[in-house]
């Protein structure tokens, strides 16, 4: 088990704080971007079944 002295101990994550807090940054940046990926697919594949109902 992991344990730090302080918060500041924490975040600083051993001197590996640029690689472990970029690879949460770029992770979070890449899941953000396929949730809006996908809301913007379902919208035009909506909308696109709206227009094909039609007559």
């Amino acid at each position: 088990m992991l344990y730090w002295k302080s918060w500041d101990d924490f975040f600083h994550m051993g001197g590996y704080a640029l690689y472990v807090w970029g690879a949460y940054g770029l992770t979070a940046l890449v899941m953000a971007a396929e949730a809006l990926g996908v809301a913007k697919r379902r919208r035009r594949a909506l909308a696109a079944a709206r227009e094909g109902s039609q007559p």
